[in-house]
């Protein structure tokens, strides 16, 4: 495990795209497993400023999101699909083909589910995933359990999530309850990780996570084992180890 530690949000953020940018040139037809939320968001304003700059290409670049919200149509202001397209899809030139996303839409959690691993396989794997980090450990959705999660799978959120998560919609009882999210097997095997955190509010987490023993009850602590991953921190997020 690699730790960069930084100054603040801007700089994780210079950071982190500065490991994406680098992949891109290097590998122009990469595989990036892509995250939403707060954390990402400042990584993609970078990557797009690189981009209209010309100092990126995207076009050969293909993308698989982590997750998405079960029941959310495309169109819907609070899906993950409607979040990557307004702050990073619409700024680019990654072909629409070479974009994937779980159907949060799909009933069938069955089908979706095998969907998306038949998907992630044809493609390779992934080269690089980006990673958040949840308050209660999960990444992706993988939530807290007595296991580590294979493929993709339908989970119930925990409560913890739904409340983390309630700042994006009108009110509490909007939050959807399930989400199609990607397994640990399909995270722990991409051929890199960079997880970006920030605040003093992830410190807890982060310490139990990343200095703490490994534990399906803390899911990211899985990462502890992986072979290139590297954990790019603020200070404040650093503020326990």
């Amino acid at each position: 495990m690699r730790i960069i530690r930084v100054k603040n949000y801007d700089d994780m953020s210079r950071q982190g795209a500065n490991i994406v940018a680098s992949l891109i040139t290097l590998k122009p037809n990469c595989v990036l497993g892509l995250a939403t939320g707060s954390s990402p968001e400042g990584l993609y304003r970078e990557l797009v400023e690189r981009y209209q700059r010309g100092d990126i290409n995207f076009c050969q670049v293909k993308s698989v999101n982590l997750d998405e919200y079960v029941g959310l149509s495309a169109d819907s202001e609070q899906s993950y699909r409607y979040f990557m397209h307004h702050h990073f899809f619409k700024y680019i030139n990654m072909k629409p083909e070479n974009i994937h996303i779980p159907c949060g839409k799909n009933e069938d959690a069955e089908q979706e589910c095998r969907r998306y691993d038949e998907l992630l396989q044809s493609l390779g794997g992934i080269d690089l995933q980006l990673l958040g980090l949840g308050m209660n450990g999960h990444i992706g959705f993988n939530e807290p359990d007595e296991i580590f999660t294979t493929g993709t799978h339908k989970v119930k959120l925990t409560e913890s999530t739904i409340l983390a998560n309630r700042r994006f919609f009108a009110k509490e009882e909007d939050v959807p309850r399930f989400a199609y999210t990607m397994g640990i097997r399909d995270i722990v095997h991409a051929r890199r990780v960079v997880m970006l955190v920030s605040g003093e509010t992830k410190a807890d987490i982060v310490r139990q996570a990343f200095f703490g023993p490994v534990t399906p009850h803390v899911p990211a602590s899985i990462l502890q084992f992986h072979q290139n991953f590297t954990l790019v921190a603020d200070e404040a997020a650093l503020s326990e180890i």
